[in-house]
C-alpha cells in the first residue's frame, strides 16, 4: 500500500492554464514497483504540465470545456468515487484519486499491486483508501484554521518535511500531519478535533465508565482411565463508556492475582490502538511455563457510544470448578443413577443458582422415582423424562454432596418423549448449570482505580464479574464410548 505521486492544484479560473501546480512529490521507488507490478499495463507518471491540463480537464474546470464531449460525460463515464483515469501522450493514467475543496484540488496516484489490464474493482485496492487518507489529512493541515494565503504558502512549503515523516517511501504512516509537524519542531498549529466517520454522535450527560468481565466455563467429564477429562475457560470484557468529547481516550488494565491462571488467546475490539506484543503471542497452543505473560493486560482505547465488546480471552485453569461422577446401571425396566459433585476448594462457594438437569432419553415417561439426596431438592419433570437436581446458592461445608435412586419408566411415545442419536443404550449425562457473581475462575479483574480516561468531567466507574457454566457435562462412567465436543456437533 503506497502513492506513486501527490499534487496540490490551485484551481485559477479565467488564467490562461486554469491552475497551478502548488505542491507536487514523487516517490521513485514506489514507481519501479508499479513498472513490476504493472507489467505491459504500465503507465508513467507525467511531469506536472501535461497533469494539470489532463486533471482539470477531467473534472471540467478548464473555461474552454463547457460543452459535452462523448468521451468525458456520456452516461457510461458518470463517476461517483472520485477516483479517475486522465489521458496522458495517448494513455490513460489509472486509478487517478482527485477532488476539489476550498479552491485546492486534492490528487495522487496510488499504487497498484497487480496487472491493470483488465482493470481491477476499486476494493480490492487497499493503496486507494490510503490515498484518500493521506489527502485528507494534508486537506486539514492546511485548512486547521482561519485561511490567510501567508499562512497557506507557510504551510505549503512545510509539506516536503512533513511527508518525508508521514509518509516515507510513498507509504501512509501518519495522516495527521499535525503530529509529523510536532515532531520536527515546527511551530504548532492548533486545530479542532475531527469527528470519526464511525462515530455518528457525541455524549452529553454525565460521565461514567462500567466495565464487565464475564467468564464461560465449560467442561467433559468421563471418569475413566482411557480419556482425560477436558475443561476451558472463555472470556468476555465488554465496557460502555458515556463520556463527553469527540475521541476520549480511556486505559483498561486487566490483572490476575498471583496463583491466577493467565489469559491465552486474546482478541480485541478495532477501537483498541495498541497492545504489547506479549498480550498478542500468549496462545493456547503453546506449552504453559511460568514465563507466560501473566499481566497486567493494558488495553488503550478510543470507545464507540454504544456498549462493545473490548476483547476477548481463554485460559486453562489447572482444575474444573465443580468435579462430577455419574453412572448408570440398568436393571430391567429401572435405571439405577449415581451422582457425586465436588466444589473444588478454590472456587467461592457462593452461586447465584447452581442446578443438575439429568435428562433421559429414547425412554417412556417416569412412572416412579425413589432417591436419596444429601443437599437440595430434586425435582420430577415426568413427561419430559428430566430430573432437575436443585442444589441452591451454597455447598455445604464439605463442598460434596450426591444423589442416587431408582427411576422407572413407562411405555415409550415416540411423538411425546425426547430422542437423541447420541445417547443411546448406557451412553448418558449430567448437565451442570450455575452462576456466581463477582466472581472470575482465572482471578481476572479490573481494577477501577487504575482505570485511566482523558475526558472531561471524572467519570463514575462500576466493574462487574461474573462466572457461568457452558456445556458443563458429566458423562456416564459406565458408557460404552466416551462422548466429545465434536460427537456433540453431529
Amino acid at each position: 500500500m503506497a502513492q506513486r505521486a501527490v499534487w496540490l492544484v490551485s484551481h485559477e479560473p479565467g488564467t490562461p492554464l486554469c491552475g497551478t501546480v502548488r505542491f507536487s512529490r514523487r516517490f521513485p521507488t514506489v514507481e519501479k514497483r508499479a513498472k513490476v507490478f504493472n507489467g505491459t499495463s504500465y503507465v508513467p507518471i507525467p511531469e506536472d504540465g501535461p497533469f494539470l491540463k489532463s486533471l482539470l480537464f477531467e473534472l471540467r474546470l478548464l473555461d474552454e470545456d463547457k460543452d459535452f464531449m462523448e468521451s468525458r460525460d456520456s452516461c457510461s463515464r458518470i463517476n461517483k468515487t472520485s477516483v479517475y483515469g486522465l489521458k496522458v501522450g495517448g494513455e490513460e493514467l489509472w486509478p487517478v484519486v482527485a477532488f476539489l475543496k476550498n479552491g485546492i484540488v486534492y490528487a495522487c496516484v496510488p499504487l497498484v499491486e497487480q496487472t491493470l489490464s483488465p482493470r481491477p474493482a476499486l476494493i480490492s485496492i487497499s493503496a486507494i483508501s490510503q490515498g484518500f487518507e493521506l489527502l485528507f489529512g494534508i486537506q486539514d493541515f492546511l485548512y486547521s484554521s482561519q485561511r490567510m494565503d501567508t499562512e497557506l504558502n507557510t504551510k505549503l512549503s512545510q509539506l516536503p518535511d512533513l511527508l518525508l515523516q508521514a509518509c516515507p517511501f510513498g507509504t501512509v504512516l501518519d495522516a495527521n500531519l499535525q503530529n509529523s509537524l510536532d515532531s520536527i519542531n515546527f511551530a504548532s498549529v492548533t486545530h479542532p478535533q475531527k469527528q470519526p466517520a464511525w462515530k455518528a454522535g457525541t455524549y452529553k450527560g454525565k460521565p461514567q465508565v462500567s466495565i464487565s468481565i464475564t467468564e464461560k466455563v465449560k467442561s467433559m467429564q468421563y471418569d475413566k482411565q482411557d480419556i482425560a477429562d477436558t475443561w476451558q475457560v472463555v472470556g468476555t470484557v465488554t465496557c460502555k463508556c458515556d463520556l463527553e468529547g469527540i475521541m476520549p481516550n480511556v486505559t483498561i488494565s486487566l490483572s490476575l492475582p498471583t496463583n491466577g491462571s493467565p489469559l491465552q488467546d486474546i482478541l480485541v475490539h478495532p477501537c483498541v490502538t495498541s497492545l504489547d506484543s506479549a498480550i498478542l503471542t500468549s496462545s493456547s497452543i503453546d506449552t504453559m511455563d511460568d514465563s507466560a505473560f501473566s499481566g497486567p493486560y493494558k488495553f488503550p482505547f478510543t470507545p464507540p457510544l454504544e456498549s462493545f465488546n473490548l476483547c476477548y480471552y481463554t485460559s486453562q485453569v489447572p482444575v474444573p470448578p465443580i468435579l462430577g461422577f455419574y453412572q448408570i446401571k440398568e436393571e430391567e425396566a429401572q435405571l439405577k443413577i449415581t451422582v457425586n459433585l465436588k466444589l473444588h476448594e478454590s472456587v467461592k462457594n457462593n452461586f447465584e443458582f447452581c442446578e443438575a438437569h439429568i435428562p433421559f432419553y429414547n425412554r417412556g415417561p417416569i412412572t416412579h422415582v425413589e432417591y436419596k439426596v444429601s443437599f437440595g431438592q430434586l425435582e420430577v419433570f415426568r413427561e419430559k423424562s428430566l430430573l432437575i437436581w436443585i442444589i441452591g446458592q451454597k455447598f455445604p461445608k464439605s463442598m460434596e454432596i450426591s444423589l442416587s435412586g431408582t427411576i422407572t419408566f413407562g411405555a415409550k411415545s415416540h411423538d411425546k418423549q425426547p430422542f437423541d442419536h447420541i445417547c443411546i443404550a448406557g451412553t448418558a449425562y449430567l448437565k451442570l448449570h450455575f452462576r456466581i457473581l463477582d466472581y472470575t475462575l482465572t482471578g481476572c479483574y479490573a481494577d477501577q482505580h487504575s482505570v485511566q480516561v482523558f475526558a472531561s468531567g471524572k467519570p463514575k466507574i462500576s466493574t462487574h464479574r461474573k462466572l457461568i457454566s457452558s456445556d458443563y457435562y458429566i458423562w456416564n462412567s459406565k458408557a460404552p464410548a466416551p462422548v466429545t465436543y465434536g460427537s456433540l456437533l453431529l
